[in-house]
């Protein structure tokens, strides 16, 4: 993917946009303004290869994060707009952040000021769940979107590609664990090659592993997804609804857990 087909946000505070599967919606970007900061390189990201770097703006401070975010809740307030739901997203992993866990409590207590119904998301990649105090934090989301790609872990680490070698598909299995009925686990569903290896994570095989591995998390709710835009690894290809749905239907039926697609 050419570097101009990178979609990143350059602000810390971006919407509302309006969808029909999250309504009204508010992002968080926790990561530089102009580069990007990830503990996963993955094959299907949309703001583009680590390789990129990290920019010069740095990570936003959690006083410019409240600031930021209290003028725009203000201003939608003011202008009588609804909203459905505030999600950390943005340039990368969220909760790299240093300061994640303040800032998520200063975002829930200006949500409670402002609009108190909307929920509060963070899509997250599950690499940092290991740190205590950025688990106890993700616990304080209405939605704690935690990612488990695959859970065989060849085609975890040809997909996801972590930065760190200790990452592995049965630590994290493990640790997500401790979102018993509260988390949501996010799966991507998709097909391609990358490197001359082929990625296919719908076989028997991996539909499979991933159902054992939600069956140990026990999450309260299942997301499958495919791909929606531009990738940098050009070899991918997007999975179509009806097939997601065949693939839910198994995955509901195995696990108990309700699946969304």
């Amino acid at each position: 993917m050419g570097k101009d087909q990178r979609v990143l946000f350059h602000t810390t505070v971006f919407g509302p946009i309006h969808s029909r599967r999250l309504g009204t919606s508010l992002g968080i970007n926790l990561s530089p303004n102009d580069g990007k900061v990830c503990s996963f390189d993955c094959l299907y990201c949309e703001a583009g290869y680590n390789a990129q770097g990290a920019g010069t703006t740095g990570f936003p401070s959690p006083q410019s994060v409240r600031e930021q975010l209290q003028q725009k809740l203000q201003k939608m307030k003011e202008e009588g707009e609804n909203l459905d739901v505030i999600t950390f997203s943005g340039n990368g992993e969220p909760t790299l952040h240093p300061e994640f866990p303040d800032i998520l409590e200063d975002v829930l207590t200006l949500r409670n000021e402002y609009f108190p119904e909307a929920k509060v998301s963070v899509l997250t990649n599950s690499t940092k769940i290991f740190t205590p105090a950025v688990a106890e934090a993700l616990k304080k989301a209405d939605n704690n979107i935690l990612k488990l790609d695959s859970a065989i872990e060849e085609t975890m680490q040809l997909v996801d590609r972590p930065n760190s070698p200790g990452f592995t598909v049965d630590k994290v299995v493990e640790s997500l664990k401790q979102f018993e009925g509260t988390g949501i686990i996010q799966t991507m569903i998709l097909r391609g090659e990358h490197g001359g290896k082929k990625i296919d994570n719908t076989t028997p095989e991996e539909i499979r592993a991933l159902i054992n591995a939600y069956k140990t998390i026990r999450p309260k709710e299942i997301m499958i997804y495919s791909l929606d835009r531009t990738t940098p690894e050009e070899n991918l290809v997007k999975v179509e609804k009806e097939e997601l749905l065949e693939i839910a239907k198994k995955i509901e039926h195995d696990t108990g857990i309700p699946v969304r697609v």
